[in-house]
């Protein structure tokens, strides 16, 4: 999480304001948490434990859904049963993590809040003052107050 971190830090200091809340968002909304014990042998071409290899939840906050995967060498009479109640604990800590990222969004959106309320506001251009005869140019951008 510290390189996300710091690519929306990064994002902010650029004034990249509507990637940063995409990056947050696409952050916050799922928290998954996996558990695997393999060898050389047991991984997957991308990186990944092959199925039945790893205990995996999904916890999707918009939805609320939550999904588990439990390979078969966890299961009770598993080489690896006892890391189940691992994983368990694992999962019971992501809600602190989750209220971390929730309270983390509601800063944001503060943050964000004040920047919007600090931009200044455009104004359009006074017809009347024109000379006669002329029109407002709509390529130009409209004068700044």
């Amino acid at each position: 999480m510290g390189n996300a971190s710091e690519s929306f830090k990064q994002k902010l200091e650029t004034n990249q304001i509507g990637e940063a809340l995409k990056m947050a968002l696409g952050e916050a909304i799922e928290l998954k948490i996996t558990t695997w014990v393999v060898d050389a042998n047991d991984v997957n071409a991308d990186g990944a434990a092959k199925p039945g290899h790893r205990m995996q939840t999904r916890i999707n906050i918009v939805d609320g859904d939550i999904d588990n995967e439990i390979g078969s060498l966890f299961l009770s009479q598993g080489p690896y049963g006892e890391l189940r109640d691992f994983h368990l604990n694992q999962v019971k800590e992501g809600r602190s993590i989750i209220r971390q990222n929730l309270e983390s969004l509601q800063q944001l959106f503060g943050l964000l809040g004040g920047v919007v309320h600090r931009l200044p506001s455009q104004t359009t251009v006074d017809v009347k003052s024109l000379p006669s005869g002329s029109k407002p140019n709509p390529s130009l951008p409209p004068a700044q107050s």
